[in-house]
Parts: structure tokens; sequence; C-alpha cells
């Protein structure tokens, strides 16, 4: 049986963003999680993807991406991306509303298109939440960064990433002032920037990254 390349492309970027900014690679139970699927159904997957050369993995162990698997992530990556930086720019959507919409044109959108929403942006390096965009050439440019939760008493940080898995805090980010750019201060259990001041709980804790 075929495998769906929307299938193939989701558990590839998911794979894919599990390692992106940090160093633990991803097990068949945390990503049956991420996919909200059936460990079993994960597990019948992820041998159909080392079977097409797309994954290797270690039986009750972690899963990597093969070159060639990575390559095709970091191409579903790109359309998302892209789209999300479309979507904000251009459509009028607000950056805790892209990813569900972005979610499902990035399987359908053709190459000419995406490359021409690239030049109409003018070649973005960073979607709305601040993950890189791969360049056409699949090249990834990332930046030295430190979670927010890691960072110690006083450190000054850039923002620069925003996880985009909870639309709730990125509303309370926006409202307080903060965004991708904004220069924060550690301050105890709160983030401090300018006049806004913003608990530092496990949300924004673990979903925030600062200049290092």
């Amino acid at each position: 049986m075929k495998l769906s390349q929307t299938v193939i492309e989701n558990y590839l970027k998911t794979i894919y963003a599990h390692t992106e900014w940090q160093a633990d690679a991803i097990t068949p139970s945390v990503l049956a999680e991420r996919l909200g699927l059936a460990p079993s159904t994960v597990t019948e997957m992820v041998k159909k993807l080392a079977a097409a050369g797309l994954v290797t993995h270690v039986r009750y162990g972690a899963i990597s991406l093969t070159d060639t698997g990575r390559g095709e992530a970091i191409a579903v990556v790109r359309r998302h991306r892209l789209t999300e930086t479309w979507l904000v720019r251009e459509m009028g959507y607000s950056w805790d509303e892209v990813h569900d919409e972005a979610e499902v044109l990035e399987h359908a959108i053709s190459d000419r298109l995406l490359a021409a929403i690239d030049a109409r942006l003018g070649f973005p390096d960073r979607d709305p939440h601040g993950d890189p965009i791969p360049a056409s050439d699949g090249t990834v440019r990332r930046e030295n960064a430190v979670l927010l939760g890691s960072a110690g008493e006083g450190h000054v940080g850039v923002v620069l990433r925003i996880s985009d898995r909870d639309p709730e805090l990125l509303r309370t980010l926006e409202a307080s002032g903060i965004d991708i750019g904004t220069t924060v201060i550690v301050a105890g259990s709160a983030m401090v920037a300018g006049e806004a001041t913003v608990p530092l709980d496990e949300a924004a804790a673990s979903a925030i990254w600062l200049s290092a």
C-alpha cells in the first residue's frame, strides 16, 4: 500500500521540529503524543518510513532522519513557514491563527506559487514566531539561543523564537507588547520588557527562546 504523501510529510516535519531547538532525539511515544495518534499506529508508520529510507530507528529507542528524510522534512518546513509568513503579512491573519491554516496549505501549495510568495515577501528568513525559514537550497540559518527557563537571573536578551503551540500565550505576549525582536530582562519569576512584566510560568519558560 502506497504511503500518503501528506502523512509522510507530517511525520518528517514533526521529527525534524523536535530536535530543531534542543538536542534530545524524538522517541515513538513522544512522536505519538505530538501527532495525537496511538503509539501502535506510529510504530507501524515508523517502520514504513525506515523501509523507505527516510528515517533510522532503534527498537524502543530514538528516531532520526536520514539525509533523504531530512531533505524532505526541510522542504515541507519551508512551505509551512513561508505560508505562515504570507498569511500574517498579506492576508491579515494574526500570529496565533496561522499554524492550523498553514498545516493544510503546506501540502497543497505548488513550488511555483511558493517561489512567488517568497519573492513577494522579500525572501524572509524568519516566520512570525521566529523559526528560521529554510532557503530554497535547503540551508538553514539559526542563531545561538537559550530557552527562557534556562536563562539566569538578570539575563538580557532579544526574543528570537516563541513556540506556536500555545495560541493563548501568543495572545498574552502580544497584549504585553512582546514580539520577536523585543529585548527583555529575566527578573526573578518574571520577564520584563519596557513597562511590561510577564510572569515566568511554565508555559512561557518552555516556549520562549532568547539570544544567548
